[in-house]
């Protein structure tokens, strides 16, 4: 038996520009994502790391190379791009809750809609994934009673209700008061030691060492640099890694 880890995401010398702009936002990416791998992914504004995740789930598309998440190329098969959404949570910046229906309301919708769960099945689901992300009691308030922190970590249990094999982060705490940001942090290592694969685009350094099994560092729609968080942060390898290193740790 090989002890190869296995594959679950693959970029193939993957391109993107933007067709307002021509904008060239990814050159040439080629990275492999194992099963049940922690990754964040770091780099100034601008450099590629939210488009890259944003690809995985079909939110961006791209014009060349090949992308494979879960054995499923994700391109213009709409079949496809259905089914690798049922295996991907994605948690953005914005908690996007609707604020007219209560957290569980928010946390049902897509299961009754979109899986067909039935409803006390989807209820059900709901209820566990909140008291996962700790918020239970909070189930029948809505969105805008609860504190931002609070409210990312209904975003997050509601990506889980969906039971994806993967879970995208997008700069999740970004839009958080700095009180707030250690909640939604606790969740995330907790979903970590749980085994799930989990990509972070990210500027939380702290979160980086104690939950990466690797970083990944872009800069101008390039993957400059990859490494362990350990050797990342101790040892950068190139000018621009060390560079944002110096920038966003303060020395």
């Amino acid at each position: 038996m090989s002890s190869t880890p296995e594959t679950i995401i693959e970029f193939d010398t993957v391109n993107k520009w933007y067709a307002s702009n021509g904008y060239h936002v990814l050159r040439d990416i080629s990275l492999k994502f194992h099963k049940g791998e922690k990754v964040v992914i770091c780099g100034p504004s601008g450099s590629g790391k939210s488009t890259l995740i944003r690809c995985v789930n079909a939110l961006e598309d791209y014009q060349e190379g090949r992308l494979t998440v879960d054995g499923t190329v994700v391109g213009d098969d709409l079949k496809g791009i259905d089914r690798v959404r049922r295996e991907v949570g994605m948690v953005f910046q914005q908690f996007n809750l609707f604020p007219h229906l209560t957290v569980l309301e928010n946390l049902i919708l897509s299961p009754t809609w979109v899986s067909r769960l039935p409803r006390k099945e989807a209820i059900d689901r709901a209820m566990a994934q909140l008291e996962r992300v700790r918020i239970a009691e909070h189930a029948l308030k809505y969105p805008l009673q609860l504190s931002g922190g609070q409210q990312q970590r209904v975003a997050i249990a509601r990506a889980l209700c969906l039971t994806p094999k993967i879970m995208l982060f997008d700069e999740p705490t970004s839009a958080l008061d700095p009180e707030m940001i250690k909640e939604v942090l606790d969740v995330m290592i907790g979903l970590a030691d749980q085994g799930m694969t989990m990509l972070c685009v990210t500027h939380e350094m702290g979160f980086a060492k104690a939950v990466a099994d690797r970083v990944i560092f872009m800069d101008q729609g390039q993957v400059v640099e990859q490494n362990t968080p350990d050797a990342f942060f101790n040892h950068p390898q190139h000018e621009r890694s060390r560079d944002f290193l110096s920038k966003i740790l303060g020395h």
